[in-house]
């Protein structure tokens, strides 16, 4: 494990409206842009805990997700490595009482990376629909500079794809 190496992790369903933003903004990241060698950009849905691999490898993670922190729809949220275990013990979805529990399973091998939630709040995470609503898809870009730049305080590089 490289502490350089910085993994950013979508994770959600996009079966369920705003719950896939998390992953929407992965494939935009992948699509339009070429990372440095030490980013991993992947793709987690809703593994969880089988995502103990990805996430026990990296030096800093970096999860895309939708955030429930009684905001508006479409508010951006920022969790740093310290406010994350009290912020969503309130367990708002799925995957991240997973993404909870594979983070609790690192820290029993002696590696949590440090982590970073970039996060939106969710309109709507329980209509069957693969299209974000209009108030999150209009938010995806600045979802996606969000972590961007969090990219760059961490030290890696990027640039747009031809």
């Amino acid at each position: 494990m490289d502490n350089n190496n910085i993994t950013v992790l979508g994770v959600g369903n996009i079966l369920y409206t705003d719950d896939g933003v998390g992953i929407r903004v992965v494939e935009k990241l992948e699509k339009e842009y070429e990372f440095s060698e030490n980013i991993d950009i992947i793709d987690g849905g809703v593994l969880g805990v089988n995502l103990l691999g990805v996430i026990s490898n990296a030096g800093r993670l970096i999860v895309v997700d939708t955030v429930l922190n009684h905001a508006q729809p479409g508010d951006l949220h920022r969790l740093d490595h310290d406010q994350i275990p009290n912020r969503i013990l309130a367990k708002n979805s799925l995957h991240q009482v997973d993404l909870i529990e594979a983070l609790t399973l690192c820290n029993a091998l002696d590696h949590v990376p440090q982590t970073t939630i970039i996060g939106i709040e969710p309109k709507d995470i329980e209509t069957l629909n693969e299209h974000l609503t209009p108030e999150i898809g209009a938010r995806l870009d600045d979802l996606v500079q969000n972590v961007l730049e969090e990219v760059l305080r961490l030290g890696g590089s990027f640039q747009p794809r031809a």
